[in-house]
């Protein structure tokens, strides 16, 4: 990491996105909303901070794992914190989020755009990213078909796989 990079990266780690005030946090809602414990959700908020340094250091478009755009998409709905104080502020720069068009085409974009992160994560922070968080491709790319769902309402049963 360049001495910049190395400025930089510490002004997103300093960068909080709990308000201690809240009765519920940022965390605790992201863990909430993905039924994650809160330890997970503390390093994927983590996480989600080196993707965020990885997207300011380099010209060519990213991708992050599903459990970071989990954090990613909360953090777009804080829209103070997120576009004044982190991207303005913080990052010096807007970091907007595009989601995909659908299709093979854009599935082979993504997947490649995945693998170049992942690339770059261990170029900059001299290890791979935990797998815990960010899997292989095939993994990330697995076609799953998300839901929100209320859980008062209804119950999620595992499907075995066959």
């Amino acid at each position: 990491m360049t001495p910049q990079q190395q400025k930089l990266w510490h002004k997103i780690q300093a960068f909080e996105l709990d308000d201690p005030t809240s009765a519920m946090t940022f965390t605790d809602r992201l863990a909430r909303e993905n039924n994650w414990d809160t330890q997970y959700a503390v390093a994927a908020v983590t996480e989600y901070k080196k993707f965020m340094l990885l997207l300011c250091i380099t010209s060519h478009p990213l991708t992050p794992s599903d459990q970071v755009d989990q954090v990613w998409h909360l953090h777009l709905l804080y829209t103070q914190l997120y576009w004044t104080d982190f991207c303005q502020n913080i990052l010096g720069r807007q970091i907007h989020h595009g989601p995909t068009k659908g299709g093979s085409n854009e599935t082979t974009k993504y997947t490649n755009w995945y693998n170049k992160t992942l690339s770059l994560y261990k170029d900059i922070f001299g290890v791979d990213a935990p797998k815990s968080i960010w899997p292989d491709d095939k993994i990330r790319f697995n076609g799953a078909n998300f839901k929100r769902v209320n859980t008062n309402d209804y119950w999620i049963i595992k499907k075995p796989r066959l």
